[in-house]
């Protein structure tokens, strides 16, 4: 049984009420429960929850289709670890497999999470995981030392190692090991590169802007959902 997990709270605090704020006619929690529920409707996964200590947002999950799972406060506070909410998250769910699908990445398209989830039923036995990532080609430094080049002979910038970003777009992982691990990367991830529009996250009101921009003109009111 694979699970979609689609995990918003009320606190936000960047950009304020950003899941439920509108977004293109809609909101970033309504296009993600959408896109899952279409995922869901051609067989792919089997449910679709939404995660929340939000009133507003479990009542909306309801409405379109959705499990409302409600979160306790502290679960869904700035303080919490993330490993710990991870762990919660897993342990208040149904299912053997796992979808972390974060409403703050709107451009993802249907096709590249359905070619996610092929890929890992088809490799079960090789990985363990599979994450999300975009390809980095910048030049980097940590504590005033260069990390990916030599300064004396710098390459060009499409010459540099390559360094894949988890961009939270997706993740899919086993239940039980989500929980053991407190983590949504195993110790044999796959991971799978999508384009830079797809991995577009909002964290700023700048981000929101853009993605709201960006979905606007290279999706609209739908999403391709052909399987690859």
């Amino acid at each position: 049984m694979y699970v979609a997990i689609i995990p918003v709270r009320e606190g936000s605090q960047r950009v304020k009420n950003k899941n439920i704020k509108p977004f293109a006619s809609s909101s970033l929690l309504e296009i993600k429960i959408r896109q899952m529920l279409r995922i869901k409707a051609l067989g792919y996964i089997d449910e679709v929850i939404v995660n929340s200590d939000s009133k507003a947002m479990l009542e909306l999950a309801a409405k379109l289709g959705a499990t409302p799972i409600e979160r306790e406060a502290y679960y869904a506070s700035s303080e919490v670890p993330i490993n710990q909410a991870l762990h919660n998250f897993a342990s208040n769910a149904p299912g053997e497999y796992i979808l972390l699908c974060n409403a703050t990445s709107p451009l993802i398209t249907d096709k590249s999470i359905i070619a996610c989830i092929q890929i890992f039923k088809k490799n079960l036995l090789a990985y363990d995981s599979l994450a999300t990532t975009n390809l980095c080609k910048e030049f980097l430094y940590l504590n005033g030392k260069a990390l990916n080049y030599d300064p004396a002979h710098k390459p060009r910038s499409q010459d540099l190692p390559d360094i894949f970003v988890l961009n939270s777009a997706l993740y899919i992982i086993s239940r039980s090991l989500m929980i053991a691990k407190r983590d949504v990367v195993g110790d044999k991830p796959y991971f799978f590169t999508i384009s830079q529009l797809e991995s577009v996250d909002i964290d700023s009101e700048l981000d929101f802007q853009i993605a709201e921009f960006l979905y606007k003109n290279h999706i609209g009111g739908g999403q391709e959902i052909n399987a690859c």
